[in-house]
């Protein structure tokens, strides 16, 4: 289990200078150049000591307008929401900011609305939801009138809705719209090999509503929609992947945040947060926003408990080693205020 205790190790003190009247421009930067990897707040009005250790998400809130926040595996298991999660979202938009959900679920954001409900979620936790439903939604009426075939389960239909292009078996198919295995209980790409080899010989092109590869629900792993779409792309078929961490979903997602405050909010004061290292953080990274990971979400079992300050640094070491460039400015392993 992880600590519900938020702590943090000093390290030597760091100058950071920050200009007069940069009351707005001030960051958080992962990593000295001639340290461990540290975790630094630079602040127009005093100097910080530099510390490892998991960061609470009141550590953060000050320094942003706008959250881009997962939902699975950071909100909620797929059983329950995650109460602390609740509760520092909750507190995030009490003290002034803005919180769009963006999801990669393969189907329409209204659909997302009365899940989270029943989840326990409430709507005092957030403002929109923007999912790659929505945007797979937009990528397909660019290829209206293409013979479509539906690979996914009779869930993801909502999809659907309103798409001029004739529904065919995959004989027939000149597009394919993946939302998810046919089967919730499947737990391997292999028993598609056969299908996935008859879409190539054809030629067909296959939009991927859902990049994420695995899902925890509960205390069981599943795969997503992500994991048979990389599948046919190693087979040679053409891919198209419709959510994080592409950039059409992100671009909606600053859209919908800026309706919403009434004004354009700059990328240095929105903070992408998420557990998919594949998704949300490479997606943070290519898409020039800061990272905020949950650790207790789909790589739990590869972080470990980090209730060490070694623990930490090793997991920060790692994350930046697989996304280049990231600014990683916090690691908790569930979301909470503090």
């Amino acid at each position: 289990m992880f600590s519900d205790t938020a702590f943090a190790v000093q390290k030597r003190s760091i100058a950071i200078a920050v200009s007069k009247g940069a009351r707005h421009q001030s960051r958080l930067t992962v990593g000295s150049p001639a340290d461990s990897p540290v975790i630094l707040m630079a602040l127009p009005t005093q100097l910080l000591t530099s510390s490892i250790g998991l960061t609470p998400l009141s550590g953060l809130a000050n320094h942003y307008d706008g959250l881009l926040c997962d939902i699975w595996g950071v909100i909620h298991n797929g059983v329950a929401a995650f109460e602390s999660a609740v509760d520092a979202l909750c507190r995030y938009r009490a003290s002034g900011g803005h919180v769009v959900l963006i999801t990669n679920a393969p189907r329409s954001c209204r659909e997302i609305y009365p899940q989270l409900e029943r989840l326990g979620v409430p709507r005092a936790a957030f403002d929109s939801i923007v999912t790659s439903g929505d945007v797979t939604r937009k990528a397909v009426k660019e290829k209206a009138g293409a013979p479509l075939f539906h690979f996914g389960p009779a869930r993801d239909h909502s999809v659907l809705e309103g798409l001029t292009n004739p529904i065919v078996g995959i004989s027939d198919a000149k597009l394919c719209l993946l939302t998810g295995p046919l089967d919730d209980a499947i737990e391997t790409v292999d028993v598609y090999h056969s299908l996935l080899i008859e879409m190539r010989d054809n030629a067909v092109e296959m939009i991927c509503a859902n990049p994420d590869l695995v899902v925890r629900d509960g205390n069981r792993m599943v795969i997503c929609a992500g994991s048979i779409a990389q599948r046919y792309a190693q087979l040679g078929g053409t891919v198209m992947f419709a959510g994080k961490p592409e950039a059409p979903i992100y671009d909606e997602a600053v859209k919908r945040i800026a309706s919403i405050a009434g004004r354009e909010i700059a990328k240095s004061r929105l903070l992408a947060v998420g557990d998919g290292l594949p998704t949300d953080i490479k997606g943070a990274a290519n898409n020039n926003f800061d990272a905020y990971f949950i650790s207790g979400g789909i790589h739990a079992d590869e972080f470990g408990d980090l209730k060490t300050a070694a623990n930490v640094t090793e997991a920060i070491h790692r994350i930046k080693s697989q996304n280049l460039g990231i600014n990683l400015v916090g690691i908790c392993d569930r979301m909470r205020w503090t």
